[in-house]
């Protein structure tokens, strides 16, 4: 008889799973679930970037590409980041097309960390960091953010968290799952306290296309003097509703990237060949498709923010993504108590914000990657459920 306990990595084994998973496994088995816990989307991939993707199998491309991705396809991510962002990356070997931007972040922590090495995370922010860091040998070393600070990280915190082993900062903006994101004075004023170290920024930008509020993106790298010291993680599933698809890139220094690389090489091979055929088009031709779909986003937005505002839960405007993370510490029930209790009796699956990290206890996450109807009959649930534990 095998003991498995001597034979799994230990490391592994003591990572709880995503507290996400709990939710969405409890609700598939109920009926009638209303349910504004995935962040995925809910339109389809636009035709024109699906056609690219069955003509290309058609034609028959289906064979390994390059273990960077295809030229055609790092050729136009060039030409997008510099054209939105003011970016420039040379397409032969300082972009990197990944299987979704969770490969890449990936990628980047392991290239960068070892054992002993602490990289600084801010939460409530994306699940996968803090584990991949623990899983690379690093240490975690964790900034709550706060509501009060519209859950930005501040230079303050940031210096604060600097020890002689920082080697990497994870800037996870817009964030999920707090709507947060950072302006270009917010990240000026956090280049100042990296400028005079050797600290590596992994800046987590798959929402950059999803701001609000009439200022848009502004990419780290762009800082005066950032572009050196900054992996930038991107993709498609979110601006282009293109979850399935799996695609995702990184861009940064050639010294850095040859080692995602590697580690891409060795794990991977390559990504998805048919999805790259159909990323090439959205790139090319996929503008209107991000505006029609954001200006849907933000109708759903003010709505939902309102909605939780109306009902006493307060929730401050979310300017990036797609999620709402009201205060429920009003009810008296911690985060855990109040998704379990709702999905329970009034079948509406929402998150509890700890599955975040620590500092989203008394906050829960709701995503508003669904339709109106969807949205509003949600709220009114949610509305019943208050009066009745009121």
């Amino acid at each position: 008889m095998i003991d498995y306990n001597k034979v799994l990595n230990q490391s592994f084994v003591d990572i709880k799973p995503s507290g996400i998973r709990k939710f969405f496994d409890i609700a598939e088995q109920m009926k009638d679930v209303i349910s504004l816990g995935v962040g995925e989307p809910d339109f389809p991939t636009p035709w024109h970037i699906r056609s690219e993707g069955i003509r290309s199998l058609e034609k028959g491309k289906t064979r390994y590409t390059s273990n960077h991705g295809l030229l055609t396809m790092r050729e136009e991510i060039s030409k997008f980041v510099d054209r939105k962002y003011g970016v420039k990356y040379d397409p032969v070997d300082e972009i990197l097309v990944t299987v979704g931007g969770s490969e890449a972040i990936d990628g980047a922590i392991r290239a960068l960390v070892g054992p002993g090495d602490e990289v600084i995370i801010p939460q409530p922010s994306y699940v996968c960091y803090e584990p991949i860091t623990i899983l690379a040998g690093g240490t975690p070393v964790i900034i709550e953010t706060k509501a009060e600070n519209e859950f930005k990280i501040t230079p303050e915190e940031l210096r604060a968290a600097i020890s002689p082993r920082t080697k990497a900062l994870i800037l996870p903006y817009p964030c999920n799952p707090t709507g947060a994101v950072m302006r270009k004075s917010d990240l000026e004023a956090i280049a100042q306290v990296l400028k005079e170290t050797n600290i590596i920024v992994i800046s987590d930008e798959i929402y950059a296309e999803l701001t609000f509020g009439g200022e848009k993106h502004t990419c780290f790298a762009a800082i005066d003097g950032m572009r050196e010291r900054t992996i930038v993680v991107n993709g498609f599933s979110k601006a282009y509703s293109m979850t399935g698809w799996r695609m995702g890139y990184a861009c940064g220094p050639r010294e850095i990237l040859n080692q995602i690389t590697k580690i891409h090489q060795f794990a991977i091979m390559c990504a998805p060949t048919t999805s790259q055929y159909a990323a090439i088009e959205a790139l090319k031709n996929g503008d209107e498709d991000i505006a029609r779909m954001v200006e849907e986003y933000d109708m759903r937005r003010r709505i939902i923010v309102d909605g939780f505002n109306k009902l006493g839960l307060t929730c401050r405007e979310p300017l990036g993504a797609f999620y709402a993370f009201p205060c429920i510490s009003s009810t008296g029930m911690t985060s855990e108590e109040f998704c379990e209790k709702l999905l329970y009796s009034k079948s509406v699956a929402l998150v509890p914000g700890p599955a975040f990290g620590k500092g989203g206890e008394g906050f829960v996450r709701a995503s508003y990657c669904y339709s109106i109807d969807h949205i509003k009959t949600a709220l009114e649930r949610i509305g019943e459920f208050l009066k009745e534990i009121g």
